[in-house]
């Protein structure tokens, strides 16, 4: 039998990996390489870095398979006294990982145009790239819809990390924000014209310091299951 202590350190090792994957293919793959309202460069961009493309497909594949130790190894520590609302929990994040992974389809599209011959037949090289765009521009909006859910089940445990001590409240307290502030990002997004974003870059950090906060927490300290 795996001991508590060892058991939450796994969730919080997995969690750090979710954290790392998740930053490299946003910052580091779609950010870097995405030129807002310019697909040609955009296509340029992926073209070259094809390799660097690949491996932020890659990275989101192995974000949605190690996140799912994590999500379970929580909901079997505080299950006995929160059932139902980890419940409610694990649906949320189960639909948005199942979004998000579909939505990957959108992400690997641009590789198809670009790399494949075949369809500058019948494209143009800058409507190919159009098409291109478009495909990380519907990825973007598919991401928001799962981060919806997410931020949801942030809320959730965060509140349920408050109600029992088995974490410091204040870990609660931040992951709970962290929820809510992923809630303001997507609808941000979806409210405004053209689907800008102002409020990422505010939002980014209260998200990334109440995941962290518990990623840590859980990988060092681990759960008092006294107290779930």
């Amino acid at each position: 039998m795996i001991l508590d202590k060892n058991l939450a350190r796994i969730a919080g090792f997995c969690y750090l990996v979710v954290i790392a994957t998740g930053l490299f293919s946003e910052v580091f793959v779609r950010q870097a390489l995405r030129v807002p309202n310019n697909a040609l460069a955009t296509a340029h961009h992926i073209k070259t870095n094809e390799m660097l493309y690949r491996w932020g497909f890659a990275a989101d594949l192995i974000n949605f398979v190690i996140g799912i130790p994590t999500i379970l190894i929580i909901y079997h520590f505080f299950k006995k006294s929160n059932k139902l609302i980890l419940q409610i929990a694990l649906a949320m994040v189960i639909i948005q990982t199942a979004i998000i992974a579909v939505n990957l389809l959108n992400q690997i599209t641009p590789l198809l145009l670009l790399s494949n011959d075949t369809y500058l037949t019948p494209f143009q090289p800058s409507q190919l790239a159009t098409l291109a765009l478009l495909s990380l521009n519907i990825q973007a909006q598919g991401y928001g819809i799962g981060l919806v859910f997410f931020g949801f089940y942030c809320m959730i445990i965060g509140y349920i990390i408050f109600k029992t001590n088995a974490i410091p409240k204040i870990i609660g307290v931040l992951y709970a924000i962290a929820g809510l502030c992923y809630l303001i990002n997507s609808f941000t997004m979806f409210l405004s014209k053209g689907f800008a974003n102002p409020m990422f870059m505010y939002l980014a950090i209260p998200i990334f310091v109440g995941e962290l906060s518990l990623c840590l927490w859980l990988l060092i300290k681990g759960i008092d299951s006294s107290k779930c």
